[in-house]
């Protein structure tokens, strides 16, 4: 996922990534919790993924504002 790439998509889209996103981290917790989960690197990517569209997000609502 490119931050690029998020910039072209709507607020609503970006939302509703967000959203999906959380659910996936969620599951991912709930997975190394119960010892099923093989690759732990998915939750440092599934964060950071979250970041980037919270950070689109502001901008947006940043550039909105003025």
């Amino acid at each position: 996922m490119n931050a690029n790439d998020l910039r072209d998509k709507t607020v609503d889209e970006l939302r509703d990534m967000l959203a999906s996103m959380k659910k996936e981290s969620f599951n991912l917790r709930f997975q190394q919790a119960t010892g099923q989960l093989e690759n732990t690197s998915g939750i440092k990517a599934a964060r950071r993924n979250a970041a980037r569209v919270k950070t689109i997000l502001n901008e947006k609502a940043a550039a909105a504002a003025e």
